[in-house]
């Protein structure tokens, strides 16, 4: 029978030992079931996604939970980037040990059982390495870090510090409101397009804004800066952000009123 390693909060541990593991996580196709990793002779690799876990929060640390799977049960097999293009493929959980055993860099790699893990499957908990792993990415350590704004991680630990030590030229940190707000005066009316659309593009990176402040950009002539209104705050929590879209949702220009329908139907 095939060997996989289970990491999860110690917290989880004494209902494991009860009923199992759930099957929380939602894998290809939407499929509901348990990731995993094969117990390889390597401790390191065996453990390489705990760091990665750890970075999530966990109740009490992590624990690493051994179950043995027939070896026909079936399992999805393949490299974390594959989630998105649903290109793991389908087999046997002796073939997907042997695929992973067989890698020269099984770093990234994953195993997701489509059910939950029965407790007569489960075969043994135990206290895990919390410095075992890799954090973000294989390879990331000595790799300058991103922060642009699709790569940063919102809210996580040292964020903000490192993207005030390495502010990315497009992505920020926005300066501050006051700064936006003293620009966009200077600007005057109706104002410098390429000026105005620098100032909603740091206003967008915000949850909230001085709404009555840009609102008179609904007017300006030029259909790109009533555009990247609309893109600036669409997420804003502010009062009065529906009633500028309503207003826009009506604008002359199709790209402008295409913006407002995409950010009130992102589906």
């Amino acid at each position: 029978m095939a060997m996989f390693v289970h990491l999860t909060s110690a917290a989880d541990a004494p209902r494991i030992r009860r009923s199992g593991i759930r099957a929380e996580s939602h894998g290809q196709g939407g499929a509901r079931g348990v990731y995993c990793f094969p117990v390889l002779p390597s401790h390191t690799l065996t453990h390489q996604w705990l760091r990665e876990l750890a970075r999530t929060g966990s109740r009490g640390g992590l624990v690493a939970v051994h179950f043995r799977l027939d070896d026909l049960q079936e399992v999805l097999v393949g490299h974390y980037r594959d989630r998105a293009r649903n290109g793991r493929t389908t087999v046997t959980a002796a073939e997907a040990v042997r695929r992973v055993l067989t890698l020269e860099d099984p770093r990234g790699w994953e195993v997701f059982v489509p059910r939950a893990v029965r407790p007569r499957e489960v075969h043994r908990i135990r206290t895990a390495p919390q410095v075992a792993g890799w954090r973000h990415l294989p390879d990331a350590h000595g790799t300058r870090p991103c922060t642009c704004f699709g790569c940063r991680v919102r809210g996580g630990y040292g964020a903000r510090r490192l993207r005030r030590r390495l502010p990315h030229p497009l992505d920020g940190p926005p300066p501050p409101p006051r700064v936006l707000l003293a620009r966009l005066a200077a600007a005057g009316t109706p104002g410098d397009a390429a000026v105005l659309r620098e100032i909603l593009h740091w206003f967008g990176m915000r949850r909230r804004g001085p709404l009555p402040r840009l609102a008179h950009l609904a007017a300006h002539p030029d259909p790109g800066v009533r555009e990247d209104l609309v893109w600036a705050v669409a997420h804003w929590t502010t009062p009065g952000v529906p009633d500028l879209l309503d207003a826009l949702a009506g604008d002359p220009d199709p790209d402008v009123r295409e913006a407002v329908e995409a950010v009130r139907d992102p589906g």
